[in-house]
Parts: structure tokens; C-alpha cells; sequence
């Protein structure tokens, strides 16, 4: 019997950790949704971690509270920000702005970013050292290492920066991405 016992206590931890994990997955991908103005599929992913939430919780807290059961429950919650953040990052939602500065015009580098269609706009300026070239690109999220792979192939002190849009405006109207 006690056997038994044991395997429904390890079960049951099992159970608790993928739980959690999935529970906190959800949840980094929820939020990342809302933030990103994806209401509709935030709802979804709200209702289903809902559910995953309650059910997992009522194991931890039903019946005795042991101790290992509620260390299992907090690993599943560390790990499941990392993989929800994985998972993320995989997704890759909505669009990022690569803002490039760079010493020299570089026309090879002009020409290799219409060649893969990336859609910039180059702005000179002066810096410390004289002449700068800024090169704004709205690009999607998908697109970044290619697009930074790129630059640094012809241009390896650029300075990158990269921020996500939440609005911007295109042919007469907002868009929220």
C-alpha cells in the first residue's frame, strides 16, 4: 500500500510542476498579447490559464500541504517564465524599429538592404567626429537577427538600437501592433 501511496504522492508533484509550468507560459504569453493590443487572442489564452491555474492550485492546496509539493509548485513557476519566455521569442510578435548609426554612407550596405526589401530611411547628420548616417527600419520581429547579421556584415562598429513600435502610422491611418 505504501508503494501506492508514493506513486500517487509523485503523480501528483508531476502533475503540480507541468501545471505551473504551462500555467506561467500562458501567462508570459497572455501578457505579451495584451501589451502588444492582441485582446481577442489574450482573452484566449486568459481563459485557458484560468482553468490551468485553478485546478493546479486545488492539487497544491487540497489535502496535506507538503512541503515538496509546494517547492515543485514554485519550480514549475520559474521554469515557466523561462519557457513562456522562450516561446516568445519563437513567436516573435509584431514589428521592431532598428535604428542604425554608422561613420560612412556605405552604399554597398543600401544596396544589399533593398536587395532583402527592408524598408529604411537614411538621415545624415553631424556627430563628434564629423558626418553620421542614420538609417531608421521598421522591420517584423522575425526579420531581426537577419537584419542584424546584415549590417554587421558591412558595418562592424554600427551602433544598433532597437525598439518595439506600440503605434505607428502608415497611409492615413494608426495601426496598433
Amino acid at each position: 500500500m505504501k508503494i501506492s501511496l508514493e506513486g500517487d504522492i509523485m503523480q501528483k508533484i508531476v502533475l503540480v510542476f507541468i501545471l505551473q509550468l504551462v500555467f506561467i507560459a500562458l501567462l508570459v504569453l497572455r501578457t505579451n498579447f495584451m501589451v502588444r493590443d492582441k485582446s481577442i487572442i489574450a482573452t484566449l489564452f486568459g481563459f485557458v490559464e484560468a482553468i490551468v491555474y485553478i485546478f493546479g492550485l486545488t492539487l497544491v492546496l487540497k489535502g496535506e500541504n507538503d512541503f515538496l509539493t509546494m517547492v515543485v509548485y514554485a519550480l514549475g513557476f520559474g521554469v515557466g517564465i523561462y519557457i513562456g519566455g522562450f516561446l516568445e521569442k519563437k513567436l516573435a510578435i509584431g514589428n521592431i524599429i532598428v535604428t542604425v548609426n554608422i561613420k560612412t554612407k556605405n552604399d554597398n550596405l543600401i544596396k544589399r538592404l533593398r536587395e532583402k526589401n527592408f524598408h529604411f530611411t537614411i538621415f545624415e547628420g553631424l556627430g563628434i567626429d564629423g558626418k553620421r548616417y542614420k538609417f531608421d527600419i521598421l522591420t517584423s520581429r522575425h526579420r531581426e537577427n537577419e537584419l542584424i547579421k546584415l549590417i554587421e556584415t558591412y558595418e562592424l562598429d554600427a551602433f544598433i538600437v532597437m525598439v518595439e513600435p506600440r503605434k505607428y502610422k502608415t497611409r492615413g491611418s494608426f495601426t496598433l501592433k
